[in-house]
């Protein structure tokens, strides 16, 4: 009788073979711990000299102080990342409304609609799209897309404001979720379409309704890491969207809740995460001051935020993956 383990071993058993087998291997593995040391090398850094800033800054004040101020000049020294979260937070929410549907509609197309031809045109596109510089983006947003925007729907906004620079950062992520979400879609088994259209489902029936509940894990992952791409997008907003550290007006509402209107935050200068860093590394600050030792902080506050959203697209990606 016959068992599992009785298979026959199909691999080469020559000297010379095991010995090329075992150096690729070796390479391979060599790679990986590569990847993972810098990854460990990255963290450590940040959390090396985001120790010596939390020595000397209150957890609290970083966590929940709502100015940001880590200059000298005009009053004391405030290091309060709400305000820059909030920033994030508007640029990432923004661009995910443009990148999150026209990136899946594209999708869409290119694995459902698209000859094979317009598919080999438009794919290669998308990815060129992906590989533009994204100084260009922001350069873009200030030049052209803020002029326009003042000249039609909005007056009053201002020269550096987040609007513009959140319609570039939508638009440099839609081919990360387009790519990821088209190559999810093409997975699905033809058997599966077959099927619908057996039972009298429509192309979009199809479309909706079959291929892309089966990809979900796909395309839910490649939201999440879109939006991991967006929170840490730096030059664009340094271009378009200035470097001012601003909250919002809180107003009072029906029944006493509080508020604020977002077209004043949107059309007004703002600063995220990274911008923030950046105008401490550019800045005169001497190194192993608090204020330079902010920069670790805030880097480690966003290491924590993507490795944060990348364990969740793992586990969206295991939770809803289709065996085929």
């Amino acid at each position: 009788m016959s068992s599992d383990t009785d298979a026959p071993d199909l691999t080469r058993s020559g000297g010379i073979e095991k010995l090329r087998e075992g150096t690729y291997g070796g390479f391979f593995v060599a790679c990986a711990v590569i990847s993972v040391l810098t990854t460990v090398a990255i963290f450590v850094t940040l959390l090396s000299d985001a120790v010596a800033f939390f020595a000397a800054v209150p957890y609290s004040e970083f966590l929940f102080a709502t100015d940001w101020s880590p200059n000298t000049v005009g009053g004391r020294r405030i290091f309060g990342i709400v305000p820059l979260i909030f920033g994030t937070l508007m640029v990432t929410i923004t661009a995910a409304f443009i990148a999150l549907p026209v990136g899946t509609l594209t999708a869409i197309y290119l694995s459902e609609y698209a000859s094979t031809r317009v598919r080999s045109i438009l794919k290669p596109m998308l990815e060129v799209l992906a590989g533009i510089p994204t100084v260009v983006y922001g350069y873009f947003a200030l030049v052209y897309i803020t002029p326009l925007l003042e000249a039609t729907l909005f007056p009053d906004i201002s020269t550096f404001n987040a609007l513009s620079a959140s319609l570039m950062v939508g638009i440099m992520t839609i081919p990360m979720v387009s790519s990821i979400s088209e190559d999810a879609m093409s997975a699905v088994p033809d058997s599966l379409r077959q099927a619908g259209y057996g039972l009298g489902a429509t192309k979009y029936e199809v479309s909706t309704g079959i291929v892309v509940p089966a990809s979900i894990s796909g395309i839910a992952s490649s939201y999440i890491l879109a939006v991991s791409r967006a929170i840490g997008e730096t030059m664009i907003v340094v271009v378009a969207m200035g470097s001012q550290a601003r909250m919002p007006v809180i107003q009072e509402g029906l029944l006493g809740l509080p508020y604020f209107n977002p077209a004043d935050a949107l059309l007004d200068t703002g600063m995220t995460v990274t911008v923030a860093m950046v105008q401490i590394a550019g800045s005169d600050l001497t190194g192993g001051s608090v204020a330079y030792d902010a920069m670790f902080a805030l880097g480690l506050a966003l290491f924590v935020i993507t490795l944060i959203m990348n364990i969740l697209s793992n586990i969206v990606s295991e939770r809803y993956r289709e065996a085929y």
